[in-house]
This record gives C-alpha cells, structure tokens and sequence, in this order.
C-alpha cells in the first residue's frame, strides 16, 4: 500500500515492519568499512537480508537481484566510488529504491567530489544524513566536525526542501528530531531515540541501511524512511530505558537495540511512538 497524503499513522507504519520481517528483502549495500558488520547485524535482526558487495567484478550483477541499494561514502576511495557508480546506474536502469548516506559532506573537497559524481548518475530515492551533511549536498556553505554535524537540524529545513525537490526525492534529516520531507512537500518529524544511540558508531549509517530495507517493500519512499526512522527511534528509546534501568552503559546499548530491532511489538511500539505531521509546503 502506498500513501499519497501526509497523513501516515502507527498502523500504516506496523504494516511496514510486517513487511520487512515477513519478506525478508535483498538489500545491496556498498557502506564504510567501519560499520559494516554492525550494519548487517542490524539489517539481519530487522528481518532483512544483508549483502555486503563492492568488487567491480560482479557489483552490476549484485545490483540487478537486490530489492534495494544503500551507498554510504564512509571510508571513500576511488575504488569504492566507482562500484557505487556502477551499481547506481543499474539501480536506476531497473527502477529499484536507492539510498545514500553523504557521511562527512563538506569536510573535505573529495568527498564533495565524490557525491558530486554518484548524483550526476542518478538521483537517490531518499538521501539520509544529518544537518550539516543535507546543507552541504543541498550547496549551502556550513561548517562540519569531521563526520558529525555542526549545524541544527532546525537549520536544515529549508535545504532539505529544495534537495528534496531538485532530486524529486526523499530527504531525511537526522537529529534529535528526525525530519523526513520529500519533493510533494510532505514532512513528518519524529522525535524518539535517545542521545546514547550517538555514542556508538555505526547506528546513523544503520538506519540508512534500514531505509532501504523498507524502501524494499514498501513503494513509497517517503512513507518507507518515515517508518524506518520511527521504527529505530522507538527501538532505540525502548532499549536505553532497558539498559540504563540495569545500570549497564552504551556497550550493552549496541546488543540492545539489535534485539530490540528484532522483538518489539505493536503495542510498544504504538505507545511510545512521538510522530508529528506538518502541513503541505508550497
């Protein structure tokens, strides 16, 4: 089922992480190697099916079996460019949701570059990152801290609705309010999760690759990174409350939330949910 309003409820959302669990997509990704065991853990314990495929010798046939492509320029080199360039234009050739993660946009000129060259490609379904990220992509000038983010997601807004409409896609700012918005002007926040869940590397590269698992299944990519992002922002919350209830710290974080991922139910999940819609933009 796809929506085509702003409206979205909790029961349209459950039905998303039905889909994922029952389905059990094929998502192709091409991440940084400091996640990406963490990120196929996640993807795993969501329901998913992770492959982890960047060799130029078979990234085009990867490509074309997938459900969904997920490109996160984490730890870019030349090489790794060119297997997300290959897989992106099969990506686009066969119509299949791609999401990419711009870690680091604006701290260096390469990395610019490199997006640079993956957008002249194709457009992503759904570009993910957090404020100063989507401000660089989007061309505004914003200072950045290396990977994380030196700008509020508040500042971002307006640069997500013009990325969103000069890709006509998604575009997911991630912060302590998740905003997702896509080129229609349709915007939901989502404000759970926890601060802890920025203390252990990995988590915002593994809800970009949790977009793309429900991009896998769900048609539209706005409503499948809005469920993602309030699915992990539950799951995160629900743990941290778990771990800090057993006096245990963010190390014990990172096995909770992949249970979490795993075995939280409908009832939690709906009551816990913090989910806000904002009205049409022009």
């Amino acid at each position: 089922m796809t929506t085509s309003s702003n409206a979205l409820t909790p029961s349209d959302i459950w039905a998303d992480v039905l889909a994922v669990r029952t389905q059990r997509p094929l998502v192709h990704s091409i991440t940084n190697l400091v996640v990406m065991n963490y990120n196929a853990n996640f993807l795993l314990a969501m329901g998913a099916s992770p492959v982890m495929a960047h060799a130029h010798e078979e990234v085009r046939d990867m490509a074309a079996i997938a459900q969904a492509l997920v490109l996160n320029i984490g730890t870019l080199e030349p090489y790794w460019i060119e297997s997300m360039r290959q897989a992106l234009a099969i990506a686009a050739q066969r119509g299949i949701k791609t999401v990419l993660d711009p870690v680091g946009a604006g701290a260096t000129s390469y990395r610019n570059q490199s997006i640079a060259a993956l957008l002249a490609q194709a457009s992503p379904s759904v570009i993910r990152g957090n404020a100063s990220e989507i401000m660089s992509v989007a061309g505004v000038a914003v200072q950045t801290r290396g990977v994380d983010s030196g700008a509020a997601v508040s500042d971002a807004l307006q640069a997500a609705r013009d990325l969103a409409k000069s890709t006509g896609g998604v575009v997911c700012v991630s912060g302590e309010v998740d905003h997702v918005l896509d080129a229609s002007g349709r915007h939901i926040s989502l404000a759970n999760g926890h601060e802890w869940m920025t203390r252990i590397t990995g988590v915002g590269c593994s809800a970009t690759a949790l977009v793309g698992a429900f991009c896998a299944v769900q048609p539209d990519a706005w409503r499948a990174t809005v469920s993602a992002m309030a699915y992990l922002g539950v799951v995160g919350q629900v743990a941290t409350q778990q771990v800090q209830a057993q006096g245990l710290g963010v190390g014990s974080l990172q096995i909770a939330l992949l249970d979490q991922l795993q075995l939280l139910d409908r009832v939690t999940f709906e009551s816990v949910l913090k989910m806000a819609c904002s009205p049409i933009s022009a």
